[in-house]
């Protein structure tokens, strides 16, 4: 239960080759999709619950083993979360950046295309908003946490 089968080195080098590839993947998956989450805390679940259940179950992982990857996983969330806040640039790299769909009361076809949206979500979160006419709009945003926000232009309801 307590004796590693694998050194910690080894550990930590597996946690951070998967982390590192999962969040890859999952920036490719797109925003709308990983919706609430940021990339990197939806990883970070993943992978800790897969972690935390090999090293309870004893499938070749000893309960120090499963500590050492989740600490690492736990490192590592910080670690990014610490560039993020440093350096803007880390920041639309690791977290991306916000899309525009409507630009004064146009929808912008290619990018909801590239973005995955269509335009029964798009008119969902205008009524969500209370809007009723896309030329009422100023901006539709695609957040990173892929919600879509609504900005009205002045002098509409």
């Amino acid at each position: 239960m307590f004796e590693m089968s694998v050194s910690a080195s080894e550990l930590i080098i597996r946690a951070v080759i998967i982390y590192i590839g999962l969040f890859v993947l999952m920036r490719f998956v797109g925003k709308k999709h990983v919706s609430e989450l940021a990339p990197f805390d939806f990883v970070v679940l993943l992978i800790l619950s897969e972690t935390v259940s090999n090293a309870l179950s004893g499938e070749d992982k000893s309960v120090i083993g499963g500590l050492i990857s989740a600490a690492t996983l736990i490192a590592l969330v910080q670690a990014v979360g610490f560039v993020s806040w440093r350096s803007k640039k880390a920041e639309r790299i690791l977290e991306g950046v916000p899309k525009i769909l409507v630009r004064h009361g146009t929808r912008r076809k290619e990018m909801m295309a590239q973005q995955q949206v269509t335009i029964s979500e798009l008119l969902e979160a205008l009524r969500r908003n209370g809007c009723t006419n896309i030329a009422d709009v100023r901006a539709a945003v695609l957040e990173n946490d892929g919600k879509i926000s609504i900005i009205m232009r002045e002098g509409s309801k």
